[in-house]
C-alpha cells in the first residue's frame, strides 16, 4: 500500500488495520511520534493528516488512503520551522515525549488560525498531556511561532 507520508510517497507492506503510529514507527522509522496512553488521550502519537491534527495511534493505516500525513520529521529537517524556533527559544521542553505532538497541534492550529488567543491555544492543545508542566511556556511559544510567521 502507498502512503504520502512527509512529502513522499512510501509503499507499505502492513495489514490495512495496522495503527499508523506502528507503520510510522515499525515500518518507516520515523520515531519521533510517540507511543504512550494507545487509546487517543495524551497526543504524544499525534501527525497531520492533510493539516489536521489526528491520533496516529487510533487511525487504522486502511483509512489513510491518499491523504497527506506530516510527522514530526516533516515539519522541517533543520528544525527551522517556525514553531521548532519557537520551542527552543522558549526552552519548552523537559522530558520531551509530548512534544512532538505538541509541536503538530499547533502547527495545525496556526494554518487555521494565526493569531490566536490564550484560550484557543488551550483549547487546541487541550488533549496534549504535559506532564513535565510546561504548559506556560507552550503558550509562550506558540504566541512567538504566531507572531513569527505572521512576519513572514
Amino acid at each position: 500500500m502507498k502512503i504520502i507520508v512527509n512529502g513522499e510517497s512510501k509503499e507499505v507492506t502492513a495489514d490495512p488495520t495496522t495503527p499508523l503510529l506502528w507503520v510510522l514507527r515499525d515500518h518507516l522509522d520515523l520515531t519521533g511520534t510517540k507511543y504512550s496512553c494507545g487509546i487517543g488521550l495524551c497526543g504524544a502519537c499525534t501527525v497531520l493528516i492533510d493539516g489536521e491534527a489526528v491520533r496516529s495511534c487510533r487511525l487504522a493505516l486502511g483509512e489513510v488512503k491518499e491523504s497527506a500525513v506530516l510527522t514530526i520529521e516533516g515539519l522541517s529537517d533543520d528544525l527551522s520551522h517556525p514553531v521548532q524556533r519557537a520551542w527552543r527559544e522558549e526552552r519548552v521542553a523537559q522530558c520531551g515525549y509530548c512534544q512532538g505532538g505538541q509541536m503538530l497541534s499547533t502547527a495545525a492550529l496556526l494554518e487555521r488560525n494565526p493569531d490566536p488567543s490564550d484560550e484557543d491555544i488551550d483549547n487546541a492543545l487541550a488533549l496534549n498531556y504535559c506532564r513535565c508542566g510546561t504548559q506556560q511556556r507552550i503558550r509562550k511559544a506558540v504566541h512567538r511561532a504566531a507572531g513569527e510567521l505572521r512576519r513572514g
